[in-house]
């Protein structure tokens, strides 16, 4: 039962604005527990405190990069039940980070997953395998969090801008509980369906899936490529299959017939691994692709190793044998995209000085 059914349930009896009053409440950055909320009753309150935690995860660690632009926080989860195997899922623990942007408000980069089962093999993440999934309630704290965060800090901008479903974990593969934490996102933050990206490694039933479910809202996709060769594509990426370029081509029509507008377009991402997808030909290959496709963007990312000593007391993983593509090579391998008319950015690496940048994010168990 996640909160909202919770608070539903508790308060059945009341007039339906008490439910709205009550989910509001949580995110307003002021109030820290139940018993600030002053909106509501003093009894409500007690009933409140008792039954629904005013946070699904705690703080494990916040951690700072260099230059003050990136925070990444470790926490646990603390309001699933025990369960009687070996395993105590409440003391998972998953990543989050928070990311000045350009304008310097805040993006927010969240984990739907504790682990990946992905086995992506340039991702620091994808070596832990899957622990389990996150429940709505934890993905929305992640935002929260930071929001409480910025709060105690009165000096940062107050304003998160962005939220990005790009940390632990492949959010289709917890569908549900990453569509209800997009809904109650849009529902109780200002924040439009465009300023929220979902990452996905591309897994094509699950995109038809939400293409055809009226639940699920209208957020910016974003497609992890890392090559058009299907070959090569394979060996990065175990996932993947011999026709997936074909299948996921066919997915992008039907998606750009749903959403017909000159604004909405599928992003591509692709981490330039040096000597392995960062030549002319792979170059080509992907302008091939994209032009094909249609309304495509471009996302080059540089590749950022696992840093086990600043992973949060991390899990021990082992350097990967890739390489970050040097300058020169991104460079080219841009202009080569735009010279056949594809529209291509740069993401910035941002906090790797504390294992908080793309494919970094990696934690254990207590």
């Amino acid at each position: 039962m996640n909160r909202h059914e919770q608070l539903e349930q508790l308060l059945k009896d009341m007039p339906k604005f008490r439910l709205k009053q009550a989910e509001s409440a949580l995110f307003f950055a002021d109030w820290k527990s139940w018993n600030e909320v002053s909106t509501l009753a003093p009894s409500m309150r007690e009933v409140l405190t008792q039954k629904v935690p005013w946070l699904s995860i705690a703080e494990v660690v916040v951690l700072k990069s260099k230059d003050g632009a990136t925070y990444k926080a470790v926490v646990k989860g603390v309001s699933l039940p025990r369960v009687p195997t070996s395993r105590d899922f409440r003391g998972d623990r998953f990543e989050t980070v928070l990311m000045k942007n350009a304008r310097g408000h805040w993006s927010v980069c969240v984990s739907s997953q504790v682990g990946c089962a992905m086995g992506c093999t340039f991702c620091a993440t994808g070596k832990m395998g899957l622990i389990r999934n996150l429940t709505s309630d934890e993905i929305v704290d992640q935002y929260r969090f930071w929001k409480l965060f910025l709060a105690e800090h009165p000096d940062f901008s107050q304003h998160i801008t962005n939220i990005v479903f790009m940390g632990m974990g492949e959010p289709l593969n917890n569908y549900e509980n990453v569509r209800e934490a997009l809904r109650e996102l849009l529902a109780q933050t200002e924040m439009g369906p465009t300023r929220l990206v979902v990452s996905t490694v591309g897994l094509v039933p699950m995109l038809y899936k939400l293409l055809n479910d009226p639940l699920w809202p209208p957020v910016r996709l974003a497609v992890s490529l890392h090559s058009a060769d299907p070959k090569l594509r394979q060996e990065i990426m175990p996932t993947s299959y011999p026709d997936f370029l074909e299948k996921l081509a066919e997915w992008a029509q039907a998606y750009f017939e749903k959403f017909d507008t000159r604004r909405r377009h599928v992003t591509f991402e692709y981490i330039m691994l040096e000597g392995v997808n960062d030549t002319p030909e792979a170059a080509d290959l992907l302008a091939n692709f994209a032009n094909r496709v249609g309304k495509v963007r471009i996302n080059l990312i540089p590749y950022n190793p696992a840093k086990p000593e600043v992973s949060d007391r991390g899990a021990s993983i082992t350097a990967s044998e890739y390489r970050k593509s040097v300058e020169e090579r991104v460079q080219n391998f841009q202009s080569r995209l735009e010279a056949k008319g594809v529209t291509v950015t740069k993401r910035r690496t941002m906090g790797d000085d504390i294992a908080a940048a793309c494919g970094q994010l990696v934690t254990k168990g207590e």
